[in-house]
């Protein structure tokens, strides 16, 4: 199909929820409507949960849980929904090309990632079932021992707008390979993600209540969060979001991930060569627009090369040809929304009121008249404790910082309450590995802007608490119980302890 022409919305029961495995009614006419970014136009309205809709999907996935038969059925068992219903969402591929580009701003080419990802994180959580191990036998002078891994229970799972399907995916699959049962919030920006994982988990004959997908605005989402029947919330957004949530998950002592906020430094050390890493910079920041929270947004640079750096990195990012997300030669599309735009270029003119040089961008693209659009902006001598350095944007602006010398970056990289990603430029693999060991942080990335979400993703300080990805990932949707026997059972009589 040419997707770029057609504007139809690929999803079905837009007005519904999906609880306890239907499509049921919502308990008002509230709705929300999604803004295409590009074209300012109207595109999809989904129906609006309120709070007897969270009381309904909370009561689904309860009872799925203390009396349905998922939490009961073996890991391999699980695995076979998994696997399933990735196949259902990568088959599906096309439409998430439809609807992410116009939700969150993103290019067609980034897009086309989202379904081949999404099945690859339910194949990996499903390749768990055999290899995780879910038992082990214990000696213990106490009897024979056995350490044992359940499932939590209902998990509260709280996903942003900027790459729904991929979060999606990163909390889904974990929480049910574990066994157990989802209330998935979804956020208004990009509701339409998760109406295609619900039609995925019909599909494929999820037993009711395993998975229940509703989209809310804060205040509603919150009471997702206080509600005493959800064991565990799993949240992914802002550093001050998360904050709220982990207070209230504490006051209940209720199990709490978090994956939050970054303003992560790129460390460049003076054998690295400046040009070369100028465009590996500018190339990832395109990334959603820099609408991610693990961008690197802080270069930082020795003194003595710090012009050469801005100079290279404006040259770069000037380039970056801004447009339509659907136009294939098109690097870097709009913001997700027009407060985004707004909030992006606030932050822009607090650094030039700030005395930074401005060194490219700054404003909206020309010929660009409508869409959510911020030119790539650089800024050159940031004082690293301004505003534009030590706050997240969440936009395609860089910043670059002067360092005295190689101790000093790594002091400036440090000297901020986030640590979720950072990256280390050098041709040396031993200094590389020298300074990642020095810098605060849940990822780096050397000479580039590097993730691999089956080593675990998360951040140090104020960029979250736990970790996504990998078997790191599936522990935080599981409990672990001791249990001693007088003697072993008849699976481990034979078997040496």
């Amino acid at each position: 199909m040419t997707i770029s022409a057609d504007v139809s919305v690929p999803i079905k029961h837009t007005d519904r929820f999906f609880i306890g495995g239907e499509w049921v009614t919502p308990s008002s006419d509230s709705t929300i409507t999604v803004i295409d970014s590009h074209t300012e136009q109207a595109y999809l309205t989904v129906a609006e949960a309120q709070a007897a809709d969270i009381d309904r999907a909370v009561t689904a996935a309860r009872e799925a849980f203390d009396h349905g038969p998922w939490a009961r059925l073996s890991p391999a068992e699980r695995a076979v929904y998994l696997r399933a219903i990735g196949a259902e969402i990568g088959r599906r591929s096309d439409d998430i090309v439809q609807m992410w580009p116009r939700e969150s701003g993103v290019t067609v080419g980034f897009a086309a990632t989202g379904g081949p990802g999404a099945q690859h994180t339910f194949d990996y959580y499903a390749g768990l079932a055999d290899t995780f191990e879910w038992e082990r036998p214990v000696k213990s002078p106490r009897g024979f021992g056995l350490v044992v891994k359940e499932p939590l229970g209902v998990v509260g799972a709280i996903v942003p707008w900027n790459t729904p399907m991929a979060l999606i995916s990163m909390k889904v699959a974990p929480a049910l390979i574990a066994g157990c049962t989802v209330v998935l919030k979804t956020s208004p920006e990009a509701p339409g993600e998760g109406y295609l994982i619900s039609e995925a988990a019909e599909a494929v004959g999820l037993p009711p209540g395993v998975l229940n997908v509703v989209c809310a605005d804060r205040e509603v989402s919150e009471l997702l969060v206080r509600d005493p029947r959800v064991d565990k919330i799993t949240f992914t957004g802002s550093t001050a979001a998360g904050r709220r949530i982990a207070s209230i998950c504490g006051m209940r002592i209720a199990r709490v991930t978090l994956e939050l906020g970054g303003k992560s430094a790129a460390v460049i050390l003076d054998d690295a060569d400046i040009e070369t890493t100028a465009q590996a910079l500018a190339q990832a920041e395109c990334l959603v627009s820099g609408q991610v929270c693990a961008s690197l947004t802080r270069i930082v640079v020795t003194r003595s090369r710090h012009d050469a750096m801005v100079e290279a990195l404006a040259s770069s990012f000037s380039k970056v040809k801004v447009g339509d997300p659907y136009d294939p030669q098109v690097q870097m599309g709009p913001l997700a929304a027009e407060r985004q735009r707004t909030r992006v270029e606030g932050y822009i003119a607090k650094g030039i009121a700030g005395g930074a040089q401005l060194a490219t961008g700054g404003g909206r693209p020309k010929g660009l008249d409508r869409g959510w659009y911020v030119e790539p902006t650089v800024f050159g001598n940031v004082d690293n404790s301004s505003v534009i350095a030590q706050e997240e944007i969440f936009g395609p602006v860089l910043s670059v910082i002067p360092a005295a010398d190689e101790a000093d970056a790594v002091r400036i990289a440090n000297e901020t309450i986030y640590g979720l990603h950072g990256a280390v430029f050098t041709n040396d693999n031993d200094r590389a590995r020298e300074v990642a060991g020095q810098m605060r942080t849940g990822n780096i990335g050397h000479n580039g802007f590097k993730t691999d979400f089956e080593m675990g993703f998360g951040g140090f300080k104020q960029s979250g608490i736990g970790r996504e990805g990998g078997e790191m990932g599936l522990m935080l949707f599981l409990e672990s119980k001791a249990i001693l026997l007088d003697g072993p059972t008849s699976r481990y009589r034979d078997v040496q302890v």
